[in-house]
């Protein structure tokens, strides 16, 4: 039976949309860290400077610190990290995930400098060692700003996912560095969306190669993905399964010349040899954008194995 503080630490993640579950074994008391922080005020370019936050939501461990933006590994492991930015009037968004203070891991972009005010999110699971660090870096150009206010626009939140003790475990996160443009025009074949940089990959479920992810262990599994727009191209790309099953997609038919990016994110059950991939349309008229900023990126993770269905 999940104990009353677990229950309600994820009944508020999962209220605030940061982060879909916090996977900790109940009992393993020693290897709990988790964190989800606000800001509430807007922050400008021209310093290199990390995002640091006013509200405190959740800080498991004690690892993260508000005032300078640094969540400090002190568990080795798989750690999950979520973050979304509002994007100022008039100003271009840039926010990076950055690693150890110079290791870009991740990267939100809107450069449409109009006075809209918009959110963008990205995540990816990344491998730590022990005094590791983590943070968010606001571009440090006078051009670029982040939006935020009372109502919290910008939100970063990350936790250990699962340890080292726990079995089974799947978990994979991957990027892409490069850019995949549509050049049918008819009936097109449905390839998987492929990868060249790999997170993590517990188990080796994941291949970056083909795109695919396998189930091993049946059981709820939580996916998310964001994608770049190419400029003058439309974005579609859907969360498939099987054969072709349409799980979930983003989309953005804008073909200005803008770059930004798009999220999604759920949970599913899955079954043993089940297959998961993204497909990105192969229309000329659409693409996904990404660079070494690595605008595009994957993770999936077994939340709740099924033991039932494991044992057979």
């Amino acid at each position: 039976m999940t104990s009353r503080p677990l229950a309600s630490l994820l009944g508020v993640l999962a209220q605030l949309s940061f982060v879909s579950v916090l996977h900790i074994t109940p009992g393993a008391l020693g290897f709990r860290a988790a964190f989800s922080a606000v800001r509430t005020s807007s922050l400008h370019g021209g310093f290199q400077k990390a995002v640091t936050f006013d509200r405190l939501l959740v800080n498991v461990g004690n690892d993260f610190n508000p005032d300078t933006g640094l969540f400090r590994c002190r568990i080795p492991g798989s750690y999950y990290f979520a973050y979304t930015v509002g994007k100022f009037p008039k100003k271009t968004l840039s926010v990076m995930l950055v690693k150890n203070g110079k290791e870009v891991q991740a990267l939100a972009y809107d450069d449409h400098g109009n006075k809209d005010r918009k959110v963008h999110s990205q995540s990816v699971m990344i491998n730590l060692k022990a005094m590791d660090t983590v943070w968010l870096l606001l571009h440090n150009n006078p051009k670029y700003a982040l939006y935020s206010n009372s109502g919290g626009y910008v939100t970063f939140t990350g936790y250990l996912v699962g340890d080292h003790a726990q079995e089974p475990r799947s978990a994979f996160s991957v990027a892409r560095t490069s850019s995949v443009l549509g050049k049918m025009s008819g009936l097109e074949k449905k390839d998987a969306l492929t990868f060249d940089v790999e997170y993590v990959n517990v188990g080796g479920h994941f291949n970056k190669s083909s795109g695919l992810f396998t189930c091993h262990f049946p059981g709820v599994y939580y996916f998310a993905f964001t994608m770049g727009k190419h400029p003058f191209r439309a974005l579609s790309v859907k969360l498939m399964m099987g054969a072709g099953e349409v799980q979930a997609m983003i989309y953005n038919e804008d073909s200005s010349q803008r770059r930004e990016v798009q999220s999604q994110s759920l949970l599913l059950s899955l079954r043993r040899g089940d297959t998961v991939w993204l497909y990105s349309q192969q229309h000329k008229h659409f693409a996904v954008y990404s660079n070494q900023g690595r605008y595009a990126t994957f993770s999936g993770f077994l939340i709740y194995p099924d033991l039932m269905r494991s044992s057979f």
